[in-house]
């Protein structure tokens, strides 16, 4: 390796591990080989002592997306440092009205994967955010989703799997279970993945059926169903954080009773089935929904809240940083991994609110404090 910059040298107890290490950033890059060093001795330590976890994970969020609708780039990007500035280093952005890839290439901004613009059935979603569509343009629009500008990271599709009917006025699916199967078969060929908005029970099975690759929300995945997706290896992202607000929204729809009372019902029941997910195996993401209802830099709120349902510690860890990493296509700390990182004085392993006090943090080589 040949270094074009003075290196930076870490010390510290690397997590997941849990081993004393020591490591070097060289070109914005992991090594653990010290003989690539010009210049060992002159390596600018960025910390001598405390613990190192892989850059935090937010696998739901929207980086260009306000309460009003989409935000222009320098809005998008006050949000992305405000998620890195909690520690969240690898954003899943879930859908936004207009998706602003120059910030993909600003070297002190956490790593987004994108995922577009929502698709969702004609007056079914919010109000200029998605892509409106009858079921019969599902899959080209899915397919043309796929495709990203200038080959910008692995795309995502995401799914408006249901959303109130004003009609029946109540939660309903939106989309014929056929089409689901074109749209996901589609978008998979292209080489993206389906991440789907869901917050009811029953646009669930056909989902499931179609092999989309994420749940979001997951709050009406009933035993049943979790077995389905336990076996099929799908992933769920709860988004507690937003789960909360499912009474707000309640108090908020006085023309839908029914509605309003099916939210409240989810908010109840939410908490333990999402645990039951996880008891059955499915794997479990933290992400916050921030963007749209919520602020940003919400990640840490996210893993204390999935604490509190019965993750452990080192779950709700490895949910929020290197297994939720490895979900997105990135690696951990290991040789020659991007360089994104964030140090702590004390030891999350033992005490998650350890994460609301990073001493430094590290992304993309760049020490940002």
């Amino acid at each position: 390796m040949t270094v074009t910059a003075r290196a930076l040298a870490v010390r510290a107890v690397v997590l997941p591990d849990g081993e004393w290490r020591e490591f070097f950033v060289v070109d914005g890059r992991v090594t653990f080989d010290s003989s690539s060093l010009a210049d060992i001795d002159g390596a600018d330590v960025v910390a001598d002592r405390g613990f190192v976890l892989p850059g935090l994970v937010d696998a739901h969020c929207h980086v260009g997306l306000a309460p009003g609708g989409g935000v222009p780039i320098d809005v998008a990007r006050t949000q992305a440092i405000t998620d890195r500035d909690v520690g969240a280093l690898l954003l899943r952005d879930a859908g936004v009205p207009e998706t602003h890839y120059a910030l993909d290439d600003e070297p002190d901004l956490p790593r987004i994967v994108h995922a577009g613009r929502h698709l969702a059935r004609t007056r079914r979603y919010l109000r200029g955010c998605g892509i409106e569509l009858e079921p019969t343009e599902l899959a080209a629009a899915a397919a043309a989703q796929a495709v990203r500008p200038g080959g910008h990271g692995s795309p995502w599709v995401k799914l408006v799997g249901d959303w109130i009917d004003r009609d029946l006025g109540d939660l309903a699916p939106c989309w014929p279970a056929d089409v689901l199967a074109d749209a996901v078969a589609r978008a998979h060929e292209a080489g993206a993945r389906v991440g789907v908005h869901v917050f009811g029970e029953e646009a669930l099975p056909d989902l499931i059926a179609a092999g989309v690759d994420s749940i979001e929300h997951g709050t009406g995945l009933t035993d049943d169903l979790i077995a389905d997706v336990a076996a099929r290896g799908i992933a769920v992202v709860p988004t507690l954080v937003n789960i909360v607000n499912f009474e707000k929204y309640a108090d908020q729809a006085t023309r839908y009773p029914v509605y309003a009372d099916r939210m409240r019902r989810l908010k109840r029941s939410g908490a333990t089935r999402i645990r039951n997910a996880h008891d059955a195996g499915v794997p479990i993401y933290v992400g916050t929904d921030a963007g749209g209802q919520l602020p940003h830099g919400l990640v840490v709120d996210e893993m204390l809240a999935l604490h509190e349902i019965g993750l452990t510690n080192l779950e709700v860890l490895g949910a929020g940083s290197w297994k939720a990493r490895e979900w997105l296509g990135l690696p951990a700390i290991v040789e020659g991994a991007p360089a994104d990182f964030v140090v702590y004085d004390d030891d999350p392993r033992e005490d998650l609110s350890a994460l609301r006090n990073p001493r430094h943090i590290v992304v993309r080589g760049t020490v940002v404090w």
